[in-house]
């Protein structure tokens, strides 16, 4: 926007002006094309589809490019059939686009249709440029020399790579949950927000508002001190793979696989890597709580003043295998668990006692206290419970319809509003979640889904996966990034990155 902004600047100071039409100008309803927000999308999967439709209804934002090193392909995976598919055609107003295919489809060449069709249809007047299409998110940020800021759709462990590279050259950057899936990195993409001074944005910002709203009446002293935190979620909800692939199926064509690997150590392709299912792999996901508990925790995390953990413990589920005769465990550290218990400790901030926080993943449940479990209350398959000195909340996994439990009796925490109509599918997650960021672009000041606000969130969720891949509790020093009672954990802060790729 700066380059733009100093072309009408100087026009103007030399005496220049010219007459145009008034969809180039702006006016009631419109933006000026000199206002849009240009972006370029990075990552055109399953995620990135669903989240699109939200972005191209936005008049601020003009997308020019998207990225992905995958050109175009059907072997996505979805979360009903035909559904990315169909999300697709609403895009482009084409009932019958792709009627033949099968699959789910994905890559940057559907990316760049969609949103060029989209424009072409809802913005004709604005004489837009073409929408580039690049599989190298470097060249992307090289070649789009008027380029305001990128999304990034990638897998976690592309985060931190494509993020600082953009924030570094002045970029305003958003990005799926989580900033990155090494604490190191974490820590970096922050520090590159900070002095690069630009808009950031988390996108699991604002999901769990309630649980936001049900920190502050904690606060005030509703259950009185609170003592742990319960959140438990039905992820994975993808396959969980308990050996490292060894048959070799070729690269598929138009995917390029170095560029999917980034900083990652290099293997063999397998779409057992790939689209979705990465999260499950400790080198290009997050696991489930960084999948999910992002969302739900981050409100408990500033409601609640917390800091960077101090411990965590981790207890995983595993699988046996018969070698020789013999039945054993399998040591697993390449993926996380179907199933798992995590345990982070915090400690006590001004005038509230040190907090233990639990998640369960894989449908396990925590074990409900008697006072809770005496109203017989229904457990769904995602929720929270907040264990205070003088009450309980139970609540869906982000605070919706939150019960308190107290002095015998069960009753809801507050009145639920109405829900809001008009929130249709393309607001999910796209568009909804974007406006604070837009707003934090025009204005210069940061959002609350800010970068520079996750720093004890995404801690908590990498250290948790040090956990699981230590098998022990983990004693943390924040200030040093330090595990402090089992030095050989320390090298599960950081990645072991390919040559050229280190940050």
């Amino acid at each position: 926007m700066i380059n733009r902004r100093k072309f009408v600047g100087r026009a103007a100071a030399s005496g220049v002006f010219t007459i145009v039409p008034r969809h180039v100008l702006g006016g009631a309803g419109q933006v000026a094309p000199s206002d849009k927000i240009t972006l370029g999308h990075i990552g055109m999967g399953t995620q990135g589809f669903a989240e699109l439709g939200g972005l191209l209804a936005q008049p601020e934002i003009q997308i020019v490019a998207v990225c992905d090193p995958n050109r175009d392909s059907n072997d996505y995976v979805e979360w009903g059939k035909n559904s990315v598919r169909n999300r697709i055609r609403g895009y482009l107003g084409d009932p019958t686009w792709r009627e033949n295919d099968t699959g789910c489809p994905g890559g940057r060449e559907v990316g760049r249709h969609v949103v060029d069709t989209h424009y072409a249809k809802q913005r004709g007047a604005d004489k837009f440029k073409a929408c580039t299409a690049y599989a190298d998110f470097r060249e992307l940020l090289e070649k789009e020399k008027d380029l305001d800021a990128v999304k990034v759709m990638t897998p976690d462990h592309l985060h931190a790579t494509i993020c600082i590279a953009a924030m570094n050259k002045g970029k305003h950057a958003m990005v799926h949950k989580p900033l990155a899936n090494r604490m190191y990195e974490g820590r970096l993409v922050i520090e590159a927000a900070r002095k690069a001074k630009v808009a950031s944005h988390l996108l699991a910002y604002g999901s769990g508002a309630a649980n936001g709203k049900i920190a502050a009446l904690i606060k005030q002293g509703v259950i009185g001190a609170l003592r742990e935190v319960h959140n438990w979620s039905n992820r994975p909800v993808w396959p969980q793979y308990t050996e490292i692939p060894k048959d070799r199926p070729p690269v598929p064509k138009g995917l390029d696989w170095d560029l999917w690997l980034g900083p990652a150590v290099d293997r063999p392709y397998h779409p057992h890597y790939t689209h979705t299912v990465f999260r499950g792999w400790y080198d290009f996901g997050g696991g489930s709580i960084a999948d999910m508990g992002i969302y739900s925790l981050w409100p408990v995390f500033t409601g609640l003043e917390l800091g960077p953990p101090l411990s965590a413990e981790a207890w995983p589920t595993h699988t046996c295998a018969i070698v020789d005769h013999v039945s054993r465990p399998v040591r697993n550290d390449f993926a996380f668990p179907a199933a798992c218990k995590i345990h982070l400790r915090f400690a006590a901030r001004a005038a509230m006692p040190a907090l233990d926080l639990f998640w369960y993943d894989g449908g396990i449940k925590p074990r409900l206290p008697a006072e809770v479990e005496a109203h017989n209350p229904e457990m769904g398959r995602e929720g929270i419970l907040y264990v205070g000195d003088q009450g309980h909340i139970l609540a869906g996994f982000n605070g919706q319809n939150p019960q308190l439990l107290a002095k015998g009796r069960s009753e809801p925490l507050w009145k639920e509003e109405a829900t809001r109509q008009g929130a249709g599918p393309a607001q999910r997650g796209g568009g909804e979640r974007t406006s604070p960021w837009v707003q934090a672009v025009k204005t210069g000041e940061q959002s609350p889904g800010s970068f520079l606000n996750a720093g004890p969130i995404t801690d908590a969720v990498n250290l948790a996966a040090v956990a699981l891949r230590a098998g022990k509790k983990v004693l943390f020093d924040s200030a040093s990034m330090t595990i402090t009672n089992a030095p050989e954990a320390n090298q599960y802060l950081r990645r072991e990155y390919r040559k050229g790729w280190e940050l």
